[in-house]
């Protein structure tokens, strides 16, 4: 029996919501998915552990600085097919703010805003997956 490895890439994601029903979305400067909206994310490097990777990400791609203590673990997202680039397992973690806390893009975003949760845009990755679980809402 011949075995198959494949790799598999760590990463994690921040639902941020604030209590007036918004969420912060980025909009991505790198492919895959450039110039689309998702969350801020990315990968865990070594020695760091998700929601560590989670904080750091948030505050480098949104300018939303959160310790790492206050992110809620949401769940582990792990379709094969989730990310075009390979397999990508993510941990997604949720973060309710007060309205208008400032978002400020930087590092691979181009642009960081406020989207309501009725009227988001179409979304990179699974993203709207990721959303539906942390607000408790179904995907169409």
């Amino acid at each position: 029996m011949t075995e198959t490895f494949e790799t598999i890439r760590y990463t994690a994601d921040v639902i941020v919501t604030t209590t007036d029903g918004h969420v912060l979305l980025i909009q991505r400067g790198w492919d895959p998915f450039k110039g689309q909206w998702a969350l801020p994310g990315g990968h865990v490097d070594p020695g760091e552990t998700s929601r560590t990777a989670a904080a750091r990400e948030l505050a480098e791609e949104a300018g939303v600085y959160a310790a790492p203590g206050e992110l809620e673990q949401i769940g582990t997202f792990d379709q094969p097919d989730r990310d075009p680039r390979g397999r990508y397992i993510t941990v997604a973690y949720g973060l309710t703010v007060l309205p208008g806390t400032t978002v400020e893009a930087g590092d691979d975003a181009t642009l960081a805003q406020w989207w309501p949760l009725g009227s988001l845009p179409p979304l990179a990755f699974d993203h709207a997956d990721l959303i539906a679980a942390a607000t408790n809402r179904t995907t169409s």
